[in-house]
């Protein structure tokens, strides 16, 4: 039998709303509804994670029970737990869209095991209050995305939630995929999250925006007391530090999604995680050609409010609608603005830092800026596949000629013939920089190598490789879906065997939906 150590804090100790039917309503002076999963007609395990379960107290035998099964199919509910959707607001690009909420996210409950506490939830178990027009439900195809990019996610060292289960419900979905009119059965899926907690920056926009001031300070006390307990009191200086925390770790996660070349797609503000860590994989992609100007969803095609390059600025944005909904709490907009102003230019400083890393270069103290830039430059001269360059970097030698060190990278060029004239030119006086500034660094060529080696990843999930494990799971074979998953775990080791996925996108991922192009409902 499967036994969890759970509490209900955030039920037990926060507003709920005194209905308890799963019908779509607007909910006021609460900061959750109490719902029940919905009952899947013939859930099957299509994979489960053994490292994520030991996090929570279960082992290899839990995973392969039936009561495993049922509970995180949503089929039977935890025994002591009370299951529940958080309702919150947010800015959906860039407009405020007002009451939002889990509208298909269930959370189970909460789980203590090693004296560190989780949150764990179901995507895709059924309607909510806040589902609105839609169904709660998902699909195979987005959760098998979701399931593989946030185990992918942590290997790399990225700040992001954790993949538990895979689970088909049994039950078709219909879906319009594009938004283009032309809706399909899909496979209906479920995936088992797991997170400190799952509050976003739209739970204190609703109860601000709602002027719940005395439910707004609840939830604020109530996220410090269990998630940042350095800080004490409930005075309006801890609620600076809160916002101070909460900055600078987002920060941080943003600086890795640069580092690895991820794109998230929808930085909504509902999408934004209190805790710094990377929540709600939808329209996501990796960079496959450095391309700042790109962004996987088609929602955002025409404004690209989520591109890759504008990712900083837009995390920026979104701590100001936090920093808006705390200020009742704070009443001093200059300390916030203080905050504010300097996310970008901390940003700036960690970014020349986090990208003369992945070039080896650990000593300089030069100033890299000019350097940096002509590199992002000559990476758009032609098609250039961002983590094979970076990672065959590490084959450069010290002594190397400029020509020598373009050789080393000319297999991430998508259109190797157009690397003539111009741009060649403009990638040997790069190299010839380079090398001066790796002269200079004291590490010799084996160290730095191992250094750039944990920077610069091998394998990241690339949109096409995601979509082939979805289409061969669509046909019952998720041999694919565990043999990325355990790709994904050593992102920066060689793993010959696994060679094949350390490739460029091939030409027919590049139109095809799925791999290129994604929406919401990916």
């Amino acid at each position: 039998m499967i036994h969890l150590k759970t509490h209900n804090r955030f039920t037990a100790e926060l507003p709920a709303d005194p209905e308890d039917t799963n019908e779509t309503r607007r909910v006021k002076n609460t900061c959750f509804s109490y719902v029940l999963p919905r009952i899947p007609s013939n859930p099957t395990l299509v994979h489960a994670s053994e490292e994520v379960s030991s996090l929570i107290g279960l082992d290899l035998a839990d995973l392969q029970s039936q009561e495993f099964l049922n509970i995180f199919s949503g089929k039977e509910v935890l025994s002591h737990a009370k299951s529940y959707a958080m309702c919150y607001a947010g800015h959906q690009f860039g407009n405020w869209a007002g009451q939002l909420g889990d509208g298909r996210a269930i959370n189970l409950t909460e789980v203590e095991h090693d004296n560190k506490s989780f949150t764990l939830q179901l995507k895709g178990a059924g309607k909510t209050p806040y589902s609105r027009t839609a169904d709660g439900l998902a699909v195979l195809r987005s959760s098998v995305r979701e399931y593989l990019c946030a185990e992918a996610m942590f290997h790399l060292g990225v700040p992001t939630t954790r993949s538990l289960s895979l689970m088909l419900s049994g039950d078709s979905v219909l879906r319009d995929m594009l938004y283009d009119g032309n809706a399909e059965y899909e496979k209906g899926a479920i995936v088992s999250r797991v997170a400190p907690s799952f509050i976003r920056f739209g739970n204190f926009e609703m109860l601000a925006a709602r002027n719940e001031l005395t439910n707004l300070k609840q939830l604020t006390d109530f996220t410090i007391k269990y998630y940042f307990p350095e800080i004490k009191g409930d005075s309006k200086q801890s609620y600076i530090q809160f916002f101070q925390f909460v900055a600078d770790s987002t920060r941080k996660m943003i600086l890795e999604w640069q580092r690895v070349g991820f794109v998230h797609g929808v930085m909504n503000t509902d999408n934004m995680s209190i805790h710094g860590i990377t929540i709600d994989y939808g329209p996501y992609g990796w960079l496959e050609d450095y391309d700042p100007n790109w962004t996987p969803n088609t929602t955002d095609r025409q404004n690209k409010r989520y591109r890759f390059g504008n990712q900083p600025s837009v995390a920026q944005w979104n701590l100001y609608q936090l920093a808006n909904s705390l200020f009742p709490l704070i009443n001093d907009a200059a300390t916030l603005e203080k905050i504010l102003e300097s996310f970008l230019e901390d940003y700036q400083s960690e970014y020349k830092v986090m990208m003369f890393s992945k070039l080896g270069l650990f000593t300089s103290s030069e100033d890299s800026s000019k350097f940096i830039k002509n590199l992002e430059d000559n990476l758009q001269l032609s098609e250039t596949d961002m983590t094979i360059f970076f990672r065959n970097l590490n084959r450069i030698s010290k002594t190397d000629s400029v020509n020598e060190c373009f050789e080393v990278i000319r297999d991430s060029f998508y259109k190797p013939e157009e690397i003539k004239e111009r741009i060649l030119e403009s990638w040997l006086s790069w190299f010839a920089e380079y090398l001066t500034f790796l002269q200079s660094e004291t590490l010799s060529d084996a160290e730095r190598i191992l250094k750039m080696n944990l920077i610069n990843p091998k394998y990241v999930l690339r949109n096409y490789m995601s979509q082939l494990s979805i289409d061969a799971a669509d046909q019952g074979d998720y041999s694919l879906i565990a043999e990325l998953f355990n790709v994904l775990r050593k992102p920066y080791e060689e793993q010959p065997e696994f060679e094949k996925w350390f490739a460029k996108r091939p030409d027919w991922a590049r139109s095809k939906v799925g791999c290129s192009m994604l929406s919401c409902s990916s």
